[in-house]
């Protein structure tokens, strides 16, 4: 039997959750530093300075530093721009966050910048034990290291954030949802920071709509950000699939007190995590009973390099070419968020969810209207991903 008629007759129909007005309306609004007014400000600034220049141009001096500072305000018209449609820097913090993967003094202001409110540094992840991260809101966070030699990870912070009550509540054991970090130069804080995972989560408790959980944002970097891993096994190199699988969720369920079974347990990301949750969920049907990709794709494109000319490796991580055929001993239920103004997100996002509805399986497409490839749009629809995650945990039995 190969799982069809299994799935069909096990599953009950997935919905796209229905969610309060301001929870939405606040995933949705723009951070302080995403605001279109500083690129705007900063663009008219650089053109009052040419102007000036211009006004002077017999001075010498005005005219050297005149375009000097021109051109500085240039750039950062056109860096703040960049992000106001990315959505990758909102606040301060995420400021601090993405100067600390620089260099030098560029390093040493992005520490002096951050003030660990929204996620623990890295230097603060001696707690590979329970207990030793930050707090807001009766929320906690910890950073859990995972190195693993053996599969090629030299490194692995990952970030746990825990509900309000977990410490209160000896006895009450979580669902678990497990994030991952988009392709190149992502990392595990992103969750935390531009997906506004820890205020989404409490946002959605407040509001009645979820029962707490637990959320993971997991490491797939291998210690090289600025490689395009795509969540794989690597030939020869890192085996990022089997340390999340393998290495990740034991260490989550032997440190906290989780619902160990694939019915309480749910694999998302975003665009490379997005490939890397399908990829990988589909993979291991009997570890995640859920899976939430923000962002879809589902070949490899432009990352097939990693795998070096590997033809099998290639084929079986190409859910496009096997996911027609691939048999499902386990029912699994898919949620896919996309935004309009990404078209070719959107058709991905519908075959997939075709071909899965082909095999027996649950799918939902959820769509951000108007919104892009974007961290916009994962933080838009993480509310609507972590509720259709809720959905299918209060729907399965504990088996652990």
């Amino acid at each position: 039997m190969d799982g069809h008629g299994l799935a069909s007759g096990i599953h009950r129909a997935a919905t796209d959750p229905v969610l309060p007005g301001d929870v939405t309306a606040r995933a949705r609004d723009l951070g302080p530093f995403e605001s279109p007014l500083i690129w705007l400000a900063l663009a008219s600034a650089a053109v009052a300075v040419l102007a000036v220049v211009f006004a002077l141009w017999h001075r010498r001096r005005v005219r050297r530093w005149g375009f000097t500072a021109f051109g500085v305000l240039l750039l950062l018209a056109a860096v703040t721009a960049l992000n106001s449609y990315v959505g990758y820097v909102r606040t301060s913090d995420d400021l601090a966050r993405l100067l600390q993967k620089g260099p030098g003094v560029v390093n040493l202001a992005g520490r002096l910048l951050d003030d660990g409110h929204e996620a623990p540094s890295d230097s603060e992840s001696a707690g590979s034990h329970p207990g030793a991260g930050t707090a807001t809101a009766g929320q906690r966070i910890d950073v859990v290291n995972l190195p693993d030699p053996a599969h090629g990870v030299p490194s692995g912070s990952n970030y746990v954030v825990l509900p309000p009550g977990y410490d209160a509540t000896a006895a009450r054991r979580y669902p678990v949802v497990y994030l991952i970090h988009g392709y190149p130069f992502g990392g595990p804080r992103d969750w935390l920071t531009s997906g506004d995972a820890p205020g989404t989560l409490l946002a959605l408790q407040q509001a009645g709509v979820i029962e707490p959980m637990i959320v993971v944002s997991v490491d797939l970097t291998a210690g090289n950000p600025a490689t395009d891993w795509e969540c794989l096994d690597i030939p020869g190199g890192p085996q990022l699939e089997t340390y999340l699988a393998r290495t990740v969720v034991p260490a989550i369920d032997q440190r906290y007190r989780t619902i160990a079974d694939r019915g309480h347990r749910a694999l998302g990301g975003m665009s490379g995590g997005g490939f890397g949750a399908l990829n990988i969920g589909l993979h291991h049907v009997d570890e995640f009973g859920t899976l939430l990709i923000a962002l879809p794709y589902d070949d490899l494109n432009d990352s097939v390099g990693v795998l070096d000319g590997n033809r099998a490796a290639i084929a079986a991580n190409t859910p496009r070419r096997y996911l027609p055929t691939m048999p499902f001993p386990a029912p699994i239920s898919v949620m896919l968020a996309v935004g309009t103004g990404a078209p070719t997100d959107v058709t991905t996002a519908h075959r997939i969810a075709d071909a899965l509805r082909a095999r027996g399986q649950e799918a939902v497409v959820h769509a951000e209207r108007g919104f892009n490839h974007t961290w916009h749009t994962a933080r838009a629809t993480l509310p609507y991903l972590l509720a259709f995650a809720d959905q299918n945990f209060r729907a399965s039995p504990a088996t652990s």
